[in-house]
């Protein structure tokens, strides 16, 4: 099942999704700075340890790709460790719920995981290309059929059904990759998810010193391997802005070593949504400081592919999007390096 609807007004959150790029060769990633242009300013106040975040014009305006990055003093082993530990996210700001799924994915694992009450509403009324959640259309049948919506409250039988297809999702794509992801049908131009991914990470490939053992893994999954890697599914329920939104994601903690030494990368592949991305990658890098050891630069790229950006009234939700999307991405990365550098502090007990 794919619950997204029309409109993303916020990115938010530390989950860090899946565009590969990185820069091992580089001690200092001031060649990246310089071709994403970033000012001298900019690139300053990252080495003094200050977050920046800059929107990049990628794309067309249904896409949004901002960088953030920061020098953090402290292991880039304890931010990796952070990262992979999710259950950590509950109870923060703007979660509502999370969860990991097991090896062998089943229904119990979502078994906290409710739809939002007017959620639960839109789907008595969805059809094909007119629904407030999308979803393909044999869903939008399942919903139709198998709740009797006469009940004062059919809740229970749609968060039933609704948990039934989430792990149907993941167990399709888990045996057929991107591809099992669909195609999303509430608009008139439907949208194949898997070619979205394709063009997103295509975009985020022009960075220089890109990994293309995670990037494969990313494009090619199941069938490409990737042995050094820590692979994970999980779900969370986040508050990112008008609606509570669902989504399930693929998460990867990615750690070997080449010439240049250590690489490290955190990626987050989103595979469902129900409110507002159609398709959201993210990819966090740790680049070793040359000029200040001790320490690592973080880089992150987040990207995703959103419904309502376009036309007159998009370009007006657009500037609010892309300006919500840089300030979240900076205060997430001011977090991460509050947490990494405190926990680098000697114990006083």
């Amino acid at each position: 099942m794919m619950l997204h609807t029309r409109i993303a007004p916020v990115i938010v959150g530390v989950a860090f999704a899946a565009t590969a790029f990185g820069q091992p060769a580089l001690q200092q990633p001031a060649a990246l700075f310089a071709q994403l242009g970033l000012t001298p300013q900019q690139v300053a106040a990252i080495d003094q340890g200050k977050p920046v975040a800059k929107v990049l014009q990628w794309g067309g305006s249904s896409e949004v790709y901002v960088f953030g990055a920061v020098y953090i003093n402290g292991s880039s082993a304890s931010y990796l460790k952070a990262a992979r530990d999710i259950k950590r996210l509950a109870g923060t700001e703007g979660y509502l719920g999370i969860g990991e799924f097991s090896a062998t994915p089943t229904a119990t694992d979502l078994s906290a995981l409710t739809l939002d009450p007017d959620d639960i509403k839109a789907l008595k009324n969805c059809k094909e290309a007119d629904c407030d959640l999308q979803l393909p259309t044999a869903s939008i049948q399942a919903f139709r059929e198998q709740v009797n919506w006469s009940q004062p409250d059919p809740s229970s039988q749609v968060n039933g059904l609704a948990r039934g297809m989430l792990i149907n999702l993941l167990q399709a794509y888990q045996r057929g990759g991107n591809a099992a992801l669909g195609t999303y049908r509430d608009k008139e131009k439907p949208a194949l998810v898997e070619q979205q991914f394709e063009t997103m990470i295509g975009r985020a490939a022009t960075l220089p010193e890109v990994l293309p053992d995670l990037r494969r893994y990313l494009l090619q999954y199941p069938e490409a391997d990737l042995p050094a890697a820590d692979s994970f599914f999980f779900w969370e329920k986040v508050k990112f802005g008008l609606k509570p939104t669902i989504r399930v994601n693929h998460g990867v903690v990615y750690h070997t070593k080449n010439q240049n030494g250590d690489i490290s990368a955190v990626a987050i592949k989103q595979l469902y949504a129900s409110h507002y991305f159609h398709t959201a990658l993210d990819v966090s890098v740790c680049v070793a400081g040359a000029a200040k050891p001790g320490g690592f630069y973080l880089l992150t790229l987040k990207s995703s592919e959103q419904e309502g950006l376009t036309g007159l009234k998009g370009s007006i939700l657009r500037k609010i999007v892309v300006d919500k999307a840089q300030s979240s991405l900076e205060g997430a990365l001011g977090a991460i390096k509050r947490s990494v550098e405190q926990s680098a502090l000697p114990s006083d007990r």
